[in-house]
């Protein structure tokens, strides 16, 4: 079984960036070993105009027989005969997508030490699958891959071409193409969708299953119209683990749902006001994003600093609530004289501009989630007519802040802007410790809502949080609890400062915590225990 990738030159870059992006050189054929046989990377054409690399997947059915005992859907044991006598070598099935997150898997998480401007560009790409087993038909590889992106030509495979009224066989012949789509996203998107086409996975899926695919489909999954479809497949139809998928991906689509509507304006006037449901809808629209009727219902977010809070019949326009919040994170990374920052939530990229016009700041990353987001942030930050000067200092990365991740190490400050309280509580040690314990910046600011304060937005009902996909909103005590805990376990010294009006009664509508490092040993030994007991849970986690 095999597929290619071919990219066409552009004025950006020749086509043989394709070889940095994959990590494989186009002038040499390199073999892999695999549990199951042995998987061939070649370029059977190399030039600036167009390259092509081809990954060959030869299956030992012996091998794959010993250790797979010749394990259909969900690992469920075939019949004799099936073990031995299958489609496995030839069709594109489960185990090429394993050979795929192998040999590619440091271009499937957008990584290129040698060209780190590469992985976030878009190439005019082709991928050709000859045989690709389709339980559903033409029409539904169709479904799975065109809202991504792709233009997909799919070609029924006759049963036998010498008698045509036999029909059509399951397999079909595919062709994808998109001018739109990163290396990354490509093989992202093969790696999930070639055995969900399939129906049949070569290995039992364990509940560990659930963290690949999420993994994979950062960005993409959580707004598909197939994704039920997907996460029942792609789990063996296992439903306990496809419930935890849909659950876990139902909260990335809260997050882009707050994400799409965010506005330049919208932000400016009124920052996480309670907007009307029909402009949240449209704009939810406008991003392809899934719009769920009571969560437009319940999407309320805190509003701009009203004009009563300088005085009644005032005529001057109060400064937006979001625009005092950056200029509070702005101040304290000032103060700390930060150099290299990170912006982890960057969302569509609003700090990360104001970080850009400040020529003290030598390196700006902005890191999220949402690949949508992210292009959302790249445009409105211009990097395409970017200087090089200028785009030499900033870099958007996709990455969840829930996993350990080394591009987050050896920076000066980290801004966690309005983004613990869109986390799970039980989830929420996991971001302390990939922040704090693991990527360990010199300074940390941390901002997120004041539940007392919600009292005086005479627009929020009573008991409502600010937006739909707040998980919690802490009080003033509560903030302070968590940040002193952090600080203590990881090492930090930690100070709160108000944000907007500090009402006598219930505080400002943000409160600010701004961390920093121990400059004593003491900080390491505290990351050391932390990061043990961190990991210590995982495994328990793992295990039950």
């Amino acid at each position: 079984m095999f597929l290619t990738i071919t990219a066409t030159g552009t004025p950006a870059g020749p086509a043989t960036d394709l070889g940095f992006l994959l990590h494989k050189h186009p002038g040499k054929a390199q073999p892999f070993s695999t549990s199951y046989g042995t998987a061939h990377v070649v370029y059977p054409e190399a030039t600036e105009e167009r390259c092509t690399a081809a990954l060959l997947l030869e299956v030992d059915p012996v091998a794959l027989v010993r250790r797979g005992r010749g394990k259909g859907r969900g690992g469920a044991p075939d019949s004799a005969l099936a073990q031995y006598v299958n489609d496995r070598p030839y069709a594109a099935s489960s185990l090429l997508a394993v050979a795929l997150g192998s040999v590619f898997s440091t271009a499937m998480k957008g990584q290129c030490k040698a060209r780190p401007e590469l992985p976030g560009r878009p190439l005019p790409l082709r991928v050709e699958i000859p045989s690709l087993p389709a339980r559903g038909g033409p029409e539904l590889v169709t479904r799975l891959f065109e809202p991504l992106g792709w233009t997909a030509g799919v070609r029924p495979v006759p049963l036998d071409a010498t008698f045509p009224e036999w029909g059509d066989s399951r397999y079909v012949s595919l062709v994808l193409e998109s001018d739109r789509l990163t290396v990354a996203e490509t093989l992202r998107h093969l790696y999930v969708l070639l055995p969900v086409l399939d129906g049949a996975k070569h290995y039992w899926v364990s509940p560990d299953e659930v963290d690949k695919l999420l993994r994979a489909g950062e960005g993409w999954l959580s707004g598909h119209p197939e994704q039920r479809l997907i996460t029942d497949r792609y789990l063996a139809r296992r439903w306990s683990l496809t419930r935890q998928a849909d659950e876990r991906l139902e909260t990335e689509r809260q997050e882009l749902l707050r994400l799409a509507q965010a506005d330049d304006t919208e932000v400016e006037e009124i920052d996480n006001a309670v907007p009307a449901e029909a402009a949240l809808a449209d704009a939810a629209a406008d991003a392809g994003v899934p719009v769920h009727s009571d969560a437009v219902g319940a999407a309320v977010e805190d509003t701009a600093v009203e004009a009563t809070a300088a005085g009644a019949g005032a005529e001057e326009r109060p400064v937006p609530l979001a625009r005092q919040r950056r200029e509070a994170v702005l101040a304290a990374l000032r103060e700390r004289r930060a150099a290299r920052v990170l912006d982890l939530g960057c969302g569509e990229g609003h700090l990360v501009r104001e970080l850009l016009k400040d020529p003290r700041y030598s390196e700006v990353v902005g890191v999220d989630v949402s690949v949508r987001a992210l292009a959302v942030a790249s445009r409105r930050l211009r990097l395409e007519r970017m200087g090089e000067r200028q785009a030499s200092r900033i870099r958007l990365l996709q990455g969840s802040l829930v996993y350990t991740d080394s591009r987050l190490k050896g920076y000066d400050a980290a801004v966690l802007s309005e983004v613990i309280e869109h986390l799970d509580l039980p989830r929420l040690p996991a971001l302390e410790y990939v922040v704090f314990g693991s990527a360990r910046p010199r300074t940390v600011v941390v901002t997120t809502p004041n539940a007392e304060y919600n009292v005086r937005w005479e627009s929020l009902p009573a008991g409502h949080v600010r937006h739909g996909d707040h998980r919690f909103e802490w009080s003033r005590e509560e903030f302070r609890a968590w940040a002193d805990s952090v600080a203590a376990r990881f090492g930090y010294d930690v100070e709160y400062r108000p944000v907007g009006p500090d009402d006598p009664e219930v505080g400002p509508p943000t409160q600010l915590a701004l961390f920093t490092l121990c400059a004593d040993t003491g900080g390491e030994k505290h990351a050391g225990r932390a990061g043990s007991r961190h990991e210590s849970e995982d495994r328990k986690e793992a295990a039950a």
